[in-house]
C-alpha cells in the first residue's frame, strides 16, 4: 500500500450521514474507498462468483466427499478401534439395556436409530477389535453410513461458512478441500465413531451463527429469529453428541458476549431497552433452548433404556431400582438384627474379611502394631466374610423393631472367630494417618465402646430400613468418628496380599461406601428366601427425571476426568497440529493390512502456516499502528479481526483446554480444531491473493438509509491456479496414504516404510533396516 493511500486513510473525514446504529463491519465497509470497481474484475473472477459456479462447486465438493467416505465402507468387515464401544451402544438402545458412558447420548442415539432402520437386532457383542461382522450377519454398513453421511455433508458446510463470511468461491473451495482430502477425517467418518456427528453439528452451529450475524440490520425479523434459534439448536446437538461438544457452547458464548458488549456501547446510539431486547433474545436461543434440548435428549435416552444392563453398577441404588430386572430391585431385602451378612466395598468390590492371623508386631517402617487379628479386604467368596449384626438395644420379639435402620448403632460379630469388629487410635499398616481395624473377643467387655459402629445410609432418611444390595452405607466408628474404608493397594505377604481396611478420618469420602452383598442367614440360621416366600416379581420404582439427570451428569464428569490410564497411542496436544503421531485403528496380519489414523500432512501443515501467518499479520499491524503506520486498510483489518478472529476463536477454544486435562488424549481430539484452522487458512489465503474484500456481507435492512455499493475481492487468475495446484497436491498425498486410511490394499514392509513420512509414526509391518528388497 502506498504512503499516499495510507495518508488518505488516516486523514479521511468522518461521514456525518452514517447512522450510529451501524456496527463496526459497516464502518469498515464505509471506509472501503480502495476497493476496485466490480466492472474491472477479471473474467475468471466474474465466472467463479456466478451462481452457476457456486452450485457447481457445492455439487462437486459434496459428490467427492461422499465418494471418498463411502469408498469400500464395507471394508474391513470387522470391528475397528472404538467401534467396540460405540457399536455396543447401538445394541443397547435396540435392546433397551441400560449402559453408562462419559459422553452425552445424541450421537449414540442416532447410531441406535440407524441400526433399527437397517434391521439390526442388537445381539452382536462388539467385544474385540477384529471380530467379524459378516459371520454374525450384522448390517454394519448401515451403521457406518450415518457418520459417513454427516462427514460428507461437513465439506459443503465448510464451503458455505466461507461463502457466507464474504470469501470468494475459490477461497471457500480451498478451505473445503482441506477437509475433503484429509485422511484423518475420512478414516474417522467411515467408522462407527462419534466425531463425524460432533464436527457436523459444530460446523452447522458456525454456519447458522454467521447467517444470524449477517441479518443484524434486520434484527427481530423472521429470518433473524430463524437463524438465531437454528444456531442454538445445533449448538445443543453439538453439546449432546460428545463431552467436548461443550467447547462449542463456550466458543459461541464468547462470541455472543462480544456481540452484546458491542451493542451496549453508547457510541452506537442504542438505548438500554434495545440492549435488553437483544440480551433476552440471545438468552432464549443460547441458554433456554439448548438446555431444553439437552434435557430432552437425556429424557429420550433414559426413557428408552429401561432394562438392567452393564451400566447399573455405576449408578446409585435408587437409580438402579428404576431398571427392570436389576439385581437390587429383585434381590434387595430388609436386614434384621442377628442376620449374618457379607459386606462389600462399592468401588473395589472386595469383601470385609477377617482371619485368625495377626498383624506383625513391627512394620517395615519401624512402626508398632496392636498385634490384633487382621481385618482385610478379600476379593472372593469365603466363610471368613460372614458377619453377624449384634444389637446394642433391647429388641421386640417380632415385628418392625427388629429391622436395622439408618443411624442405628450396633456391633459386627465375625462368625468364624467369634470376635467383634473394632478400630482404635493405632495407625493402620499402610497409612499412618488412618486407624487400624482389628477384632476383639466378644466375651471381653473392657473395650465395648470401641466395638460400636453407626450405620449411615447414603442419602438415607430418618428411620429408613437398611436393605441388602441397594442400601449403600458408611460405617462410622462411634468413639473416634472414622469411617471404615479400603483402597486398592495390597498388604504384604503376611496378610496374603489382601487389601487393607482402615479408618478414614474423612467420613464423607465418596470411596468409603459399602453395601450388603448377601444375607447368608437370619437369627434362626434359616435361608433368607424363606422370609419372602412366593412374593410376586417387583415392578421398577420411579425416580424423578432431574435426580437421574443430575446423578448421570456428575458421574460423566467424574469418569471422564478419571480416564488417566496410559495408552500406547495417546499423545499430547502440542503434537496434534503437526501430526507427530497417529493411532493404530486396526491390523490384519494376513495381507499386512492396517488402518492408521493420520491426517494429510499437506493440509494440516498448511493450517499451521495459516494460523502462524495470521498471528504474525495481526501482531505486525498492531506494532505498525503504534508507530502511526497503517499497513492494512480498515475493511481488510476488520475482516481479519471479526471473521478470521471468529474462526480462530473456535480453533483455540476447541484446542487449548486439552492442555489442562490429565485424562487420556488422542490426536482425533484435534479434529474440530482442524476444521476451524482450515477456515483460518482460507482467510489468510484470501488476504494473500487480494488487497480488498467482498462487500457487503451483511443483508441490507430498514435501519440503513440505503444499500451500499457492492465491491469485490479479486483473486484474478492467481486464485484458481494456487487452489488448483494445492488441491491436486493434497489429492496426491491423500491417495498415497490411502492404504493406511482404508486398510486396503496391503503393503509390504518397504511400502510401509515409504509411507512413514515422519519417523514418529508407529506403523505396523514395517521392514527392518537390514531387510533387502
Amino acid at each position: 500500500m502506498s504512503v499516499a493511500g495510507s495518508s488518505r486513510i488516516r486523514n479521511r473525514k468522518p461521514q456525518s450521514d452514517i447512522s450510529r446504529d451501524l456496527s463496526p463491519e459497516l464502518d469498515e465497509d464505509e471506509h472501503n474507498n480502495d476497493a476496485q470497481n466490480p466492472r474491472h474484475r477479471s473474467y475468471a473472477e466474474k465466472l467463479l462468483e456466478s451462481e452457476q459456479a457456486n452450485v457447481v462447486a457445492v455439487v462437486l465438493l459434496t459428490t467427492l466427499a461422499f465418494a471418498l467416505r463411502f469408498y469400500k465402507i464395507n471394508y474391513p468387515d470387522q470391528v475397528v478401534f472404538d467401534e467396540v464401544h460405540f457399536g455396543k451402544f447401538a445394541s443397547y438402545y435396540i435392546l433397551r439395556t441400560y449402559y453408562f458412558d462419559v459422553h452425552p447420548p445424541l450421537a449414540k442415539l442416532l447410531f441406535g436409530l440407524a441400526g433399527w432402520f437397517v434391521g439390526y437386532d442388537g445381539h452382536f457383542g462388539f467385544e474385540n477389535i477384529g471380530d467379524s461382522y459378516t459371520e454374525a450377519h450384522v448390517p454394519y454398513v448401515g451403521l457406518r453410513a450415518l457418520p459417513a453421511i454427516l462427514g460428507s455433508l461437513t465439506v459443503p458446510v465448510v464451503y458455505g461458512i466461507m461463502k457466507e463470511s464474504g470469501f470468494s468461491t475459490i477461497v471457500a473451495t480451498f478451505s473445503a478441500c482441506i477437509v475433503l482430502f484429509d485422511n484423518a477425517h475420512v478414516a474417522q467418518d467411515r467408522l462407527i465413531l462419534l466425531d463425524a456427528t460432533l464436527i457436523f453439528f459444530m460446523t452447522m452451529t458456525m454456519y447458522c451463527y454467521i447467517r444470524f450475524k449477517k441479518l443484524r440490520y434486520r434484527d427481530f425479523s423472521f429470518d433473524w429469529w430463524l437463524w438465531l434459534l437454528a444456531c442454538g439448536t445445533f449448538m445443543a446437538f453439538t453439546w449432546a453428541s460428545k463431552v467436548n461438544g461443550i467447547l462449542t457452547v463456550v466458543a459461541i458464548g464468547i462470541a455472543v458476549i462480544i456481540d452484546l458488549w458491542d451493542i451496549l456501547d453508547i457510541k452506537k446510539g442504542h438505548s438500554l431497552e434495545y440492549f435488553w431486547k437483544h440480551f433476552a433474545a440471545r438468552a432464549v436461543a443460547f441458554i433456554v433452548l439448548p438446555l431444553f434440548l439437552y434435557l430432552s435428549i437425556f429424557w429420550v435416552h433414559l426413557t428408552i433404556l429401561t432394562n438392567s444392563g452393564p451400566g447399573d453398577t455405576f449408578m446409585s441404588p435408587a437409580f438402579q431400582e428404576t431398571l427392570r430386572g436389576n439385581e437390587l430391585l429383585l434381590n434387595s431385602h430388609e436386614i434384621r438384627y442377628y442376620d449374618t451378612i457379607t459386606i462389600r466395598h462399592k468401588d473395589t468390590r472386595v469383601f470385609l474379611h477377617s482371619h485368625p492371623d495377626r498383624y506383625p508386631l513391627k512394620y517395615d517402617d519401624g512402626r508398632i502394631s496392636s498385634q490384633g487379628q487382621q481385618v482385610t479386604g478379600y476379593g472372593h467368596d469365603d466363610t471368613n466374610n460372614y458377619w453377624q449384626i449384634i444389637p446394642t438395644k433391647a429388641l421386640p420379639e417380632t415385628g418392625w423393631g427388629r429391622i436395622v435402620r439408618d443411624d442405628d448403632v450396633f456391633q459386627l460379630l465375625h462368625v468364624n472367630t467369634q470376635t467383634l469388629l473394632l478400630t482404635h487410635d493405632v495407625a493402620s499398616p499402610l497409612m499412618p494417618t488412618n486407624e487400624e481395624f482389628t477384632t476383639w473377643s466378644k466375651d471381653d467387655l473392657s473395650r465395648y465402646n470401641d466395638t460400636l459402629f453407626q450405620l449411615r445410609l447414603v442419602d438415607g432418611f430418618e428411620g429408613e430400613a437398611w436393605k441388602s444390595k441397594s442400601g449403600h452405607f458408611r460405617l462410622v466408628h462411634v468413639p473416634t468418628k472414622v469411617a471404615m474404608w479400603t483402597h486398592s493397594k495390597q498388604l504384604p505377604d503376611w496378610a496374603y496380599k489382601q487389601q487393607e481396611i482402615n479408618g478414614n478420618k474423612n467420613i464423607n469420602d465418596k470411596t468409603a461406601i459399602w453395601f450388603v452383598d448377601t444375607i447368608v442367614a437370619d437369627e434362626a440360621e434359616e435361608d433368607i428366601k424363606d422370609r419372602t416366600g412366593d412374593a410376586p416379581p417387583k415392578e421398577p420404582k420411579s425416580l424423578n427425571f432431574f435426580k437421574k439427570f443430575i446423578e448421570l451428569q456428575i458421574l460423566m464428569l467424574q469418569h471422564n476426568a478419571g480416564l488417566t490410564a496410559s495408552h500406547p497411542y495417546a499423545s499430547g496436544p502440542i503434537n496434534w497440529p503437526f501430526l507427530i503421531s497417529g493411532i493404530s485403528f486396526w491390523t490384519q496380519t494376513e495381507g499386512q493390512k492396517q488402518i492408521y489414523f493420520i491426517g494429510n500432512l499437506i493440509g494440516w501443515w498448511s493450517c499451521v502456516i495459516g494460523i502462524s501467518l495470521y498471528t504474525g499479520i495481526m501482531l505486525a499491524d498492531l506494532v505498525a499502528r503504534r508507530r502511526d503506520i497503517e499497513p492494512l486498510t480498515e475493511p481488510v483489518r476488520h475482516r481479519l479481526i471479526n471473521t478470521t478472529g471468529f474462526f480462530l476463536l473456535f480453533w483455540g477454544v476447541h484446542y487449548f483446554p486439552f492442555f489442562l486435562m490429565s485424562r487420556q488424549l488422542f490426536v482425533h481430539h484435534y479434529l474440530p480444531s482442524h476444521v476451524a484452522s482450515a477456515l483460518v487458512a482460507g482467510s489468510v489465503l484470501s488476504f494473500a491473493l487480494s488487497e480488498s474484500v467482498n462487500y457487503p456481507v451483511s443483508v441490507w435492512g430498514p435501519r440503513l438509509r440505503a444499500p451500499k455499493k457492492a465491491t469485490y475481492a479479486d483473486l484474478g487468475s492467481r486464485g484458481p491456479v494456487v487452489v488448483g495446484v494445492f488441491a491436486f497436491i493434497m489429492f496426491i498425498m491423500f491417495v498415497y496414504i490411502a492404504p493406511l486410511t482404508y486398510g486396503t490394499p496391503g503393503l509390504d514392509g518397504h511400502s510401509v516404510n515409504a509411507r512413514r513420512l515422519l519417523s514418529s509414526w508407529t506403523l505396523h509391518f514395517a521392514a527392518k533396516a537390514t531387510d533387502t528388497p
